[in-house]
């Protein structure tokens, strides 16, 4: 099938370092509403730009496909902890947008927490009115958490829901105590996200994942690798998260190590997004049509730094890009970005 290419058609500055009293704005995630808003997640990072420290979970919406953003809203805020890799998923039977997200002491830094010198803990929140209010966080650890795994990470990015039974499916990571063997894994939900449980577990070396649901009814399960080749590492699974295929890499998906984004667009081709270098930049998005076998065409949105992003599927066949870019740093402000077929 040849694959019409796209064109950049919109971009705007969703979050600026230095604005609002945050000094840097990380992890990106973003989905559409049934009613078509779109919500783009971040964290707030007051103090700095490392993964530890007072950090509180934002968003802003969009009304308008993007064109424009209202005002940074809180969904988390607990104090001096660290809270976020936001991990959104709409459940498409009620119109809920549910949030999984992550907290530790704002103190204790990933190395802590894999020494066992503090706790990750999994929480979850829901909005029943398309993002304007959202309910308590409540924890969800002792469901989707073993005992061994000190670090967690929730995402970040999307979540999925399936077609057919209306499963929720969340891309997690966990490192596992006394080995620190990272592993990617997924955890589910058959209730609407009353309750939830731990799904696959991917093969070592791997950790920020996302999962996308092709045609076929096959999920696939697309990590961060650390095998030392600066390329993907991908599983599938066959029986809507519970097991997975053995792990490869990815040839064309080239990374320096980082997060990466991973949709099923309309219904039928996967669109992937990520710093596609050994470094962190040329954020570049690509797309397939034989399910992930191959990557026919690809577009670099920014040449310069670059780091996590997150895709979305918008009205009329479009593709939205959150992503974090700069000149100098890639932490210098997320933007939003459209591509539209010809």
């Amino acid at each position: 099938m040849l694959l019409l290419p796209l064109l950049l058609a919109l971009s705007t500055d969703v979050y600026v370092s230095g604005e609002g009293g945050y000094h840097t704005f990380r992890i990106p995630a973003i989905i559409a509403t049934k009613k078509s808003t779109l919500l783009a997640f971040a964290e707030g990072r007051r103090g700095g730009q490392g993964d530890a420290g007072d950090i509180d979970l934002l968003l802003r919406r969009s009304l308008d496909n993007g064109k424009t953003w209202q005002p940074i809203q809180t969904v988390a805020d607990l104090g001096d902890d660290t809270i976020g890799n936001p991990a959104p998923v709409v459940d498409q039977s009620t119109g809920d947008i549910i949030l999984l997200m992550t907290r530790n002491g704002g103190k204790i830094t990933e190395r802590m927490i894999e020494d066992g010198q503090g706790i990750r803990t999994v929480w979850i929140t829901r909005s029943k009115d398309d993002g304007v209010t959202w309910s308590t966080p409540v924890e969800i650890s002792s469901q989707v958490r073993k005992p061994d795994w000190t670090w967690y990470a929730t995402g970040p990015g999307n979540g999925i829901q399936l077609r057919k039974t209306g499963r929720l499916v969340i891309p997690c990571d966990h490192t596992r105590a006394g080995t620190k063997a990272r592993h990617s894994h997924l955890i589910y939900s058959d209730d609407h996200g009353a309750t939830w449980k731990i799904g696959a577990i991917a093969e070592e070396k791997t950790n920020e994942s996302a999962v996308a649901e092709l045609p076929s009814g096959e999920l696939m399960f697309n990590m961060r690798s650390y095998h030392g080749k600066n390329r993907r590492a991908v599983q599938r699974s066959n029986d809507a998260g519970l097991t997975l295929t053995p792990l490869t890499l990815d040839e064309a998906l080239i990374e320096p190590v980082c997060q990466a984004s991973l949709i099923a667009y309309r219904k039928k081709w996967l669109v992937f997004s990520n710093p596609a270098s050994t470094k962190r930049e040329r954020l570049t998005v690509r797309r397939s049509d034989d399910g992930g076998k191959t990557w026919g065409w690809s577009r670099v949105l920014h040449e310069g730094p670059a780091a996590y992003s997150s895709l979305v599927e918008l009205r009329k066949g479009e593709v939205g890009v959150l992503y974090e870019r700069g000149d100098r740093s890639a932490y210098e402000k997320i933007v939003f970005e459209t591509l539209r077929p010809n």
